[in-house]
């Protein structure tokens, strides 16, 4: 049964994410305003992501004006035991060359990790969600992973980094793994990856170089689907990650990713 306090949360994650999803459909597939870069010259915000992040903070101040917040787009704010850990719009670049696959991310953590969490995609208009302590579910239907027990047959999704140093060491991690897998994805928000593993559309998932706000929710879905969630330590030219895979796959898997290069 859900402890009724991480279901009162998630029914605040998920009126931010319809906020923000609210957002992200008007502004879809128009010409796209305030386009600026971040990191590097191919990491990019919008005017889009910066409205959706001021819809879930509306919330949230609302709803849950002692807690501390964490977004992409507008880093760090406030004190509290709970802290709301938000990508306003995962799937940026898709977002703006007009491909339908991005995500709204909201998740709610404490001291012993994420309490509650929603992936929201405001395309297929798709709610993934899960509390620590309930099995995820799919616009309210209980989901559940493919669980493959050879990587052979296995669909595996990854992404990449913006910094092109990076990006030439995940090519040579690709061609380790390419050849070992059924076929490899590549969907462009980490987001999304997670929660097709919990459903059952990818068998498994890693990518180096992710944020907090990018795997929130998704590996707490992932994880009460019943999937193992590893950490990948940097090392190297190699940032941390995440790699999740159902049991039978992930020691194979993790081995081939964490590889030392040839």
């Amino acid at each position: 049964m859900p402890d009724a306090d991480d279901q009162a949360l998630l029914d605040v994650a998920q009126e931010a994410a319809n906020a923000a999803a609210a957002e992200l459909r008007a502004r879809f597939g128009k010409v796209a305003r305030g386009v600026r870069t971040k990191s590097t010259p191919t990491d990019l915000v919008s005017d889009a992501d910066v409205a959706a992040e001021a819809a879930v903070r509306a919330v949230l101040r609302a709803r849950r004006p002692r807690d501390a917040f964490f977004g992409e787009e507008g880093g760090e704010s406030g004190e509290g035991e709970l802290r709301w850990v938000v990508d306003p719009l995962d799937g940026t670049i898709n977002y703006l060359f007009g491909i339908p696959a991005f995500a709204v991310s909201v998740a709610c953590e404490d001291a012993g990790g994420t309490r509650a969490g929603v992936v929201l995609d405001p395309v297929r208009e798709e709610s993934f969600a899960a509390t620590r302590g309930a099995d995820p579910t799919l616009n309210g239907e209980p989901i559940h992973p493919h669980q493959a027990d050879e990587l052979a047959t296995a669909m595996v999704a990854t992404g990449f980094a913006y910094d092109s140093t990076v990006r030439a060491r995940q090519a040579e991690v690709l061609t380790r793994v390419l050849p070992r897998v059924r076929d490899i994805r590549r969907v462009g928000a980490a987001a999304l990856d997670l929660v097709w593993c919990a459903c059952g559309r990818f068998d498994a998932y890693y990518e180096r170089g992710l944020h907090a706000w990018d795997v929130a929710a998704g590996a707490l879905i992932a994880r009460r689907a019943g999937l193992a969630v590893r950490d990948l330590a940097a090392g190297g030219p190699d940032p941390a990650g995440l790699l999740v895979a159902p049991a039978d796959l992930v020691d194979e898997l993790y081995g081939l990713v964490t590889a030392p290069p040839d």
